[in-house]
């Protein structure tokens, strides 16, 4: 059964990290689809602004075309290298008039984004006639080859759109053909709250969807923890039970047979006690029967014979009573109230206050002290003994049903788990209520309230 028990918990563990994987992996991919998304609605709303410069500035335009093709020219002749090109390329005069007039663009008709930008430099290509085309610059985008822009870095912007420009020229009577290539990339500011924001909903319902997971999982292996351990509890009663009844049923067998010997039946003496011992294993029996009736009520179930009792006799009785039975126990009274009458259930009160005293005597009390005294008015009746103690951790189970301390795996006293719980039923049908406080090795106090 354990371990079932333990195989089940495992593949529910294992169940529950696979199904979480898989919501995590669908909330990664709706992100990385909303993120997909929001690229192309930015390259979309810049893809309508500008498609090439002219549209922000035609006299900028105009001064770039000149440059490159003066730059050109003297590289034909001779008085520029591509070194020379590149700088000149990079370093031109107009640079921040184009990084202010793109910048405002994208604030007049891009309210909502604050975006940075740069446009990169990839390619320098010149074409001649009667010889192979001359690659004066070609390489990967890197922000130092920036243009125009106010981007300090490309690590987290996204392309936009490359834009291929074509130039025709004649120098010296040849043809020559231009051909650049500049890219534009941009960073909007705060884009991860953005794409959060959009994705409010999935969130939320990905995470309602996880904590209704993980406490289904939470309720499904407390009621198996319980169920396993309502398991155990009634295998230890069976044993137990099984253990109790053995004793007296064994008795009465010996019993039985010695009285069919004849010398035993015609001896008055012998014959009488053997009856007598019939009679007390038989009472034996049927007050193991009557315990475990009478503890299968709740409290609400219990039929109480209510009458006005003057409580403090009413304890002395059953001091008195239990002195006879336990002898050797040092049974002492501590009564700060006196003739306090309460309206109860003299019988089931009776059982529940021995059941006490002798589960004291059961872990090894040789002292037990009982003190009654009127707490916020309520009748405080408390039994304190100097016995093995109870540890906090056990403390809480004390009075479920079938419940015993025990010490590692093994019970060391006889019983059947069921005194404290019928403590705690009776208390509860008289609207009273029962704490205990002790401390392994020092003792245990129970203290009992009654209504007054």
């Amino acid at each position: 059964m354990k371990q079932r028990i333990n195989l089940l918990i495992s593949f529910s563990v294992i169940a529950l990290i696979v199904l979480m994987t898989v919501q995590c992996y669908l909330v990664k991919t709706a992100y990385e689809y909303k993120v997909a998304q929001f690229h192309t609605q930015i390259k979309n709303e810049i893809g309508k602004i500008t498609n090439n410069y002219s549209d922000i500035d035609s006299e900028l335009v105009a001064k770039k075309e000149a440059l490159y093709k003066s730059l050109s020219e003297n590289y034909i002749k001779g008085k520029n290298t591509k070194k020379d090109i590149k700088i000149g390329v990079l370093k031109n005069e107009y640079q921040s008039a184009v990084t202010r007039q793109i910048q405002r663009k994208f604030e007049k008709d891009l309210p909502y984004f604050k975006i940075d930008f740069a446009i990169v430099l990839n390619k320098f290509i010149l074409y001649q006639n009667a010889k192979k085309n001359d690659t004066i610059f070609s390489e990967k985008p890197f922000i130092e080859n920036k243009l125009y822009g106010n981007l300090n870095s490309l690590n987290q912007a996204f392309l936009v759109r490359s834009y291929v420009g074509i130039t025709n020229g004649t120098f010296q009577n040849q043809n020559y053909k231009l051909l650049t290539e500049d890219s534009m990339y941009v960073s909007v500011i705060d884009w991860e709250m953005i794409i959060l924001r959009r994705m409010t909903f999935i969130l939320i319902l990905s995470l309602l969807s996880i904590l209704t997971l993980i406490t289904l999982f939470v309720i499904a292996l407390k009621a198996l923890i319980k169920q396993k351990k309502v398991s155990d509890v009634k295998t230890d009663f069976i044993n137990n039970i099984t253990h109790e009844l053995k004793t007296p049923l064994a008795t009465l067998g010996i019993s039985t047979k010695i009285l069919e010997q004849k010398n035993i039946r015609d001896n008055d003496e012998n014959f009488t006690s053997i009856v007598n011992t019939i009679s007390r294993q038989n009472n034996r029996l049927q007050n193991l029967i009557d315990q475990v009736m009478a503890n299968s009520l709740a409290e609400n179930e219990i039929e109480l014979q209510k009458e006005k009792i003057e409580t403090e006799d009413f304890l002395l009785s059953i001091v008195n009573d239990f002195k006879i039975t336990f002898p050797k126990i040092n049974l002492k009274t501590d009564f700060q109230t006196q003739k306090t009458i309460l309206v109860l259930d003299r019988f089931h009160l009776t059982t529940a206050f021995l059941n006490v005293l002798e589960n004291a005597v059961k872990y090894g009390s040789s002292t037990i002290t009982v003190k009654t005294k009127i707490v916020e008015n309520q009748f405080s009746i408390t039994f304190e003994d100097d016995g093995i103690g109870i540890a906090k951790n056990k403390q809480s189970f004390l009075f479920d049903k079938f419940y015993r301390v025990e010490q590692g795996n093994l019970h060391n006293t006889k019983g059947l788990g069921l005194g404290l719980y019928y403590v705690d039923q009776i208390v509860k049908a008289h609207q009273g209520s029962i704490n205990v406080i002790s401390d392994l090795g020092k003792g245990s106090q129970f203290t009992i309230l009654l209504k007054v």
